[in-house]
């Protein structure tokens, strides 16, 4: 009830508990307990460094008592208790809460096992070199103020943000019937993902996680797969598995011991020994001896000593179990937005940031052009001055009060109050002729600066390209290694996402042994060089495919019998440059006596491309590729085959191309992809060349415009041709020649249609491996036999040619 004008009003207790109730809900979550979209802070944190910036706290200054600090935020802007503002400050001082530290402490600010910071009478601080960026260009109106809680002074509603504070340092808070909880992110892969907005605007959440793994905690540790990371990037809303850093190393006497030395995000580090100790006392985790802290200044080491006959693995795993050692981050990225708490996803958070950055540069350009157009007129008025010097001086002589002669000046020379006042207000010094040539000089200066400031504001384009330079000298100045590792998480189906993507070699041997390898292990040599050894194989084995592809394509294995196989790539092992590598059959559920024939690199979009393929009989099929896509294990009927035939060459190709196939006795034939007709895979084909006797196909691939044909031979010679010397023929034909085969150079072993920019690999039977750049073979006609390319010994010959894609700086190993 209430008396209103000598009345009693009634008034429902339901409907003023109901309003009362989301006001003050309204105010905790906008004034207290939720972070701005646009600079990552809440009001307390706001205050605090805007207070210590206007002490002049700044990273070049001595540090200041906190209780001085805190005294000041609590006068003028921040009317509550002492200790939450002491406690804001001190967490932005604690390098194992906050990411990249805002304020830079003095003395005692607690520490991971949970002990609280010294009272503020003891400690002292100031900014930090990146909380300096936080308030960059505040002092050119690049925000808004609004009034203190006395309406005494004003404050910022938001501070400029250089960098996007909400992701790097992350946000935790607890409102009414909502809480935050934004992890900490790497400063470099940040900068990186806005830049990537900045680029392409429609870009996905999948392409900025290219440049932001996931979040990157202070106290390193590991995360356990990337799919909570992509749900809660995606929604809002997600959890990820943070496990501690720990290796298991060996002690004298075959025991063994656990050592601790990173553990998850806001773990308290006595708690966890507590709880370790406690497991071990009700015998949940049986195995451990001994349990220390020997943590020190430099660095965390918890020790778990293991008796003599305890699998560490399996106590380890219990550890992981049943103690903090894994501990669940719970992903929620609500700010608010316009004054409003919205749940957003990642772009959302990155698209804010930059519509804010784009606020504060074009603010803080008509700040400088106002004062850069203010500068402009008084010198304006410097310059009709000193033309008219002796006038000036006159008219100022003769004035009885300075009034007088500032209205004579701006009556006579029509100028403005403000250019007559710096008439009067200028030195005698200045009508020296060097003088006056610097205002000329400044004048200058200062109408380019006018007219780049104009050109800024009339381009979005423009301002794009200043936050860009911005963000990148921020990123050059203060980003470091990320600390948190994502690695593998076992309930996770899609490894893929824990793959580095980087390009690969893959080498299949004679006897079918297959390995992995870096691209750069083989160096480029000069023509002719001897070569370095790619494998080191059983006696008579030898290297006889070599693919380059990425660790996150698939290879589609085709095999002499037809058949096709479907692998990813880092499903294959990856080995050293003389290690065997691992038996295919391992791998892949081979029949007796079958053998890879040609391998394939497929991107993960299957698309509607065809494969196109050649048998050694001569025999051409197209196939669609997507009736690969679902591959077994088993493998499925690619192509069906004669008992005398076999598969030699698969390639893919678009419609529309045109198709070469190379002879060993170096006949060729071109004609159109049109002429081979779509088949099933259980297909046989159909006549692609006609072959002479005891003649077959070493080669096919598909045309391309500008390019050559480069063959080469058993005996290591070879050439490139022209590919517009090969005429259009019909399918089925005999071919023209293409290169005149003697015994010094042998049948050709292979071919490949290039680039002078491309680089090719010759593998012998004894492993030899050359790396070549194509504009160092010759070109010449068809019925030539070419230039030497490697060097082989007696009873050694070319077994097989690569093509890599790309052209290095060449290195001679002869």
């Amino acid at each position: 009830m209430t008396e209103e004008n000598n009345k009693i009003v009634p008034i429902s207790i339901a409907d003023e508990m109901k309003k009362s109730y989301i006001d003050y809900a309204m105010s905790v979550i906008v004034g207290r307990a939720l972070p701005d979209v646009r600079d990552g802070l809440k009001p307390v944190h706001r205050r605090i460094l805007y207070a210590m910036s206007e002490l002049s706290l700044t990273p070049d200054k001595p540090h200041r008592k906190s209780a001085r600090i805190v005294g000041d935020v609590l006068g003028k802007f921040h009317p509550h208790g002492d200790s939450a503002v002491y406690d804001a400050m001190v967490r932005l001082a604690q390098d194992f809460s906050t990411r990249y530290l805002l304020v830079d402490g003095h003395g005692n600010f607690g520490s991971v096992d949970g002990d609280s910071a010294a009272a503020m009478r003891y400690t002292e601080a100031r900014l930090s070199k990146i909380a300096m960026e936080m308030i960059r260009d505040i002092q050119k109106e690049t925000v808004d103020f609004i009034p203190n809680f006395d309406e005494t002074m004003d404050e910022p509603a938001v501070l400029p943000s250089k960098f996007p504070n909400l992701l790097v340092n992350g946000s935790n808070g607890i409102a009414v019937g909502m809480a935050t909880s934004i992890p900490p992110h790497n400063l470099g892969e940040v900068i990186d993902g806005v830049i990537t907005l900045i680029d392409e605007p429609e870009a996905g959440i999948e392409e900025i996680m290219s440049s932001i793994e996931g979040p990157d905690f202070p106290t390193g540790a590991y995360i356990l797969g990337k799919e909570g990371i992509k749900e809660a990037y995606r929604t809002g809303r997600g959890k990820v598995r943070v496990r501690a850093k720990a290796q298991i190393e060996e002690m004298q006497k075959g025991k063994q011991q656990i050592v601790v030395t990173e553990i998850p995000y806001q773990v308290n580090k006595s708690r966890l020994i507590e709880k370790i100790a406690d497991l071990v006392r009700d015998k949940k985790i049986e195995g451990i001896s001994d349990l220390r802290d020997e943590s020190d200044r430099t660095g965390m080491r918890i020790v778990i000593e293991l008796k003599r006959d305890a699998n560490a693995n399996v106590v380890l795993n219990k550890l992981y179990k049943h103690s903090q050692m894994e501990d669940t981050f719970s992903i929620i990225m609500i700010a608010l937005v316009e004054g409003q708490p919205r749940v957003l996803n990642l772009k959302e958070i990155l698209s804010h940031y930059i519509e804010h950055q784009k606020d504060i540069i074009i603010r803080r350009t008509k700040f400088d052009l106002a004062k850069a157009e203010a500068k402009a007129h008084i010198l304006e008025g410097l310059k009709i001055a000193l033309d008219h010097l002796d006038e000036v001086i006159s008219l100022i002589r003769s004035s009885s009060t300075v009034q007088t002669a500032k209205e004579g000046l701006m009556t006579k020379f029509g100028l403005s109050e403000r250019q007559a006042q710096a008439i009067l207000d200028m030195r005698l010094q200045k009508l020296t002729g060097l003088e006056r040539e610097k205002i000329e000089e400044e004048y200058k200066e200062t109408m380019k600066l006018i007219q780049a400031l104009k050109e800024i504001l009339a381009s979005e384009q423009l301002v794009l390209n200043i936050i860009k330079t911005e963000l990148l000298e921020i990123k050059e100045k203060y980003s470091d290694d990320r600390r948190t590792e994502i690695i593998f998480d076992p309930e996770e189906i899609n490894m893929e996402d824990m793959i580095d993507e980087e390009d690969v070699v893959i080498t299949l041997t004679h006897f079918g042994y297959i390995k992995r390898l870096p691209i750069d292990t083989y160096k480029s040599q000069k023509r002719g060089g001897k070569g370095i050894s790619a494998v080191t194989t059983r006696e008579e084995d030898f290297v006889e495919k070599l693919i380059i592809t990425s660790t996150h394509d698939y290879l589609l294995f085709f095999t002499n019998k037809g058949k096709a196989y479907k692998l990813n790539v880092y499903e294959i092992p990856e080995a050293k440059r003389q290690a065997k590598g691992t038996a295919i059959v391992n791998l892949l559920q081979l029949a007796p006596n079958e053998q890879i024939a040609a391998t394939i690199p497929v991107g993960r979009e299957w698309g509607s491309k065809y494969l196109i393929m050649a048998t050694k009989k001569g025999i051409i099929k197209k196939t669609q590729l997507n009736q690969f896509e679902n591959t077994r294990r088993s493998g499925l009927i690619a192509i069906s085959i004669r008992e005398d035939d076999e598969l030699i060459s698969v390639r893919l190709t678009d419609t529309g191309q045109e198709v070469i196939m190379i002879t060993a006795k170096g006949m060729a034939i071109r004609f159109k992809e049109e002429d081979v007709r779509d088949m099933g895979r259980g297909a046989m084909g159909v006549k692609g060349i006609t072959l002479s006797e005891e003649d077959e196909i070493v080669g096919m691939d598909i045309i391309e415009d500008n390019k050559d044909l480069l063959v080469v031979s058993y005996k290591g010679f070879g050439k490139r041709t022209d590919l517009k010397q090969y005429r259009l023929q019909s399918r089925g034909g005999k071919g023209i020649k293409t290169y005149n085969t003697t015994e010094k150079t042998g049948l050709l072993v292979g071919a490949k249609i290039v680039t002078d920019k491309d680089e090719i690999l010759l593998i012998s039977n004894d492993g030899i491996v050359i790396r070549l750049n194509v504009d160092n073979i010759s070109k010449m006609g068809r019925n030539t036999k070419g230039v030497t390319l490697m060097r082989t010994d007696e009873n050694k010959s070319i077994v097989s040619i690569a093509q890599i894609p790309q052209h290095e700086e060449e290195e001679n190993y002869e």
